[in-house]
Formats: structure tokens, C-alpha cells, sequence
């Protein structure tokens, strides 16, 4: 199984879910020749609760993951903590949206659950706990308690910090935090629309049917991470792709005021 353990639905936090700009995203998984994605929209975009609406209009689910002609979309989200970590949780359907009703007094970043407590909430409930972008300046993880890095089921060698930060250099930081605190580390694009995908993927031997099975794995050192030797290229063409976007987005919504 080829599969990114990090991408979103929508273009940012302030934009609809739009089913047909995520289907652009998931026929560019199945061009880089990706067998699934874990879904990891941030927990408190808008209206956060019309992603997987819309996907349980849309697709086939079976608890685990939603299924478009054979490619699989395993159920997750992004989630803040007080710490300013950004964190990607993963697992069955249910347990993760009752995780998300339990985060809605925590989605403004004064009120934020702590990293702590968001294990007590996640682990108990089967769900898979990465930590996401560990060395990106403005929501690094490296910094917390090291009992705590200690309770991650990996660490997120991300696509963005990979350009951004250089890939050597971040290659070398983020596996020195997986090897001090024996955590494994696998890839995530972070891609936000299709330019993106595929910088990076993770190929898992056989077949997954739940998120679980996948973290066994990951834990049996299984998985082997892969950098597209295009990643700066399309890092660069998300990043200017996304702000066009963005700003027709926002001439669009301001018209609609006028109006």
C-alpha cells in the first residue's frame, strides 16, 4: 500500500469543502500511483462537520475509511494543542468525530486542550496520535516533555518543512527525535490542493483495512518514506497555486457582501 498520511480537503481553514476540489486531490494520489490518503483536515476549519457530510453523501464508508473506485480515504483531522503543536489523530469513523465533539469548546487558540489530554482522549479510543511537522517555527513540537514525545505513534516528516526547511537538514532532525524518543516517522504531504500531492508518500507492504492494522506496521518498522525528486518544484507551485486561490476566494466572498 502506497499511502500519505497527511492531507487536507479544503484550499484553507476559511473555504467550503467542495467535493470536486477534493476529487482533484485524490485523482492526483491515484496519478503518483497512491493507493490511499489519511484525510487530516484541521479540526477547527469552517464548518468542520460538512467534510465528512458531505463525503458520507458522496462515497461508500465502512467504519474506517471511505472508498472511491478502490482508492481508500481513512478518516482523521488536525487538531491544535496548548503546547502549539499541530497534531494528526486517525482511526474508525465514530471515535474520531466523538474526539472532535469533545475538542468544540477547544477550536480558538486561548482554549486549546493541552497535548496531555489529548492522548487520555485519543489512545483510549483507538486512535492513532502523530505528531505533525515537529521542527516548523511556528508550530513546533521538539520543545514538550519528553515523557509526552514518548507517547506518539510517529512523527511527521512533512512535505512543506522538507522545502521549506531544507531536506537534509529536516531529514536529520526529525529521525534524531524519533530515535531519541523511539518513535517511528513517516512521511505527509501536507497538501492543501493537488499540486502538492505526491511529494512525498509511505509504502506499506499489503493491504490495510483500518488504521490500526497500518500503526502495527508502522510500529514493526514496515513502512519506508519517499521523496518525489520534484518536492521543491511542487512545494513551490502549491504555494503560489494556493494564494491565487485564495485570493479570487476572497474577491468572490467580498462581492457576494456587496451584493
Amino acid at each position: 500500500m502506497k499511502i500519505d498520511f497527511h492531507i487536507h480537503a479544503k484550499l484553507s481553514k476559511k473555504t467550503d469543502f467542495s467535493m470536486e476540489h477534493f476529487n482533484t486531490i485524490l485523482d492526483e494520489a491515484l496519478t503518483h500511483g497512491l493507493d490511499a490518503i489519511i484525510l487530516t483536515e484541521h479540526f477547527n476549519t469552517h464548518r468542520f462537520e460538512e467534510v465528512y457530510g458531505t463525503l458520507d453523501r458522496h462515497l461508500p464508508c465502512n467504519g474506517h475509511y471511505y472508498e472511491r473506485d478502490g482508492f481508500r480515504i481513512f478518516t482523521g483531522m488536525e487538531v491544535d494543542v496548548a503546547e502549539g503543536g499541530h497534531i494528526l489523530i486517525s482511526g474508525p469513523k465514530d471515535a474520531l468525530l466523538q474526539v472532535r465533539r469533545s475538542l468544540e469548546g477547544h477550536t480558538s487558540p486561548e482554549r486549546f486542550i493541552s497535548l496531555e489530554e489529548l492522548f487520555n482522549l485519543c489512545h483510549p479510543a483507538g486512535l492513532m496520535v502523530i505528531g505533525g511537522h515537529p521542527f516548523r517555527s511556528s508550530n513546533h513540537l521538539y520543545h514538550v516533555a519528553p515523557q509526552l514525545l514518548r507517547r506518539f505513534d510517529a512523527f511527521d516528516l512533512n512535505g512543506k518543512d522538507l522545502h521549506e526547511i531544507g531536506i537534509q537538514e529536516n531529514i536529520a532532525k526529525v529521525l534524531t527525535l524519533g530515535e531519541q524518543h523511539d518513535v517511528p516517522v513517516v512521511a505527509g504531504s501536507d497538501a492543501h490542493q493537488m499540486f502538492q500531492v505526491g511529494c512525498v508518500w509511505n509504502e506499506l507492504p499489503g493491504s490495510y483495512e483500518t488504521v490500526a492494522e497500518i500503526r502495527e506496521a508502522i510500529r514493526a518498522g514496515k513502512c519506508t518514506r519517499h521523496i518525489a525528486p520534484s518536492l521543491h518544484l511542487q512545494v513551490r507551485a502549491a504555494n503560489a497555486v494556493k494564494k491565487l486561490l485564495k485570493k479570487k476566494v476572497e474577491v468572490v466572498a467580498s462581492l457576494h457582501e456587496q451584493v
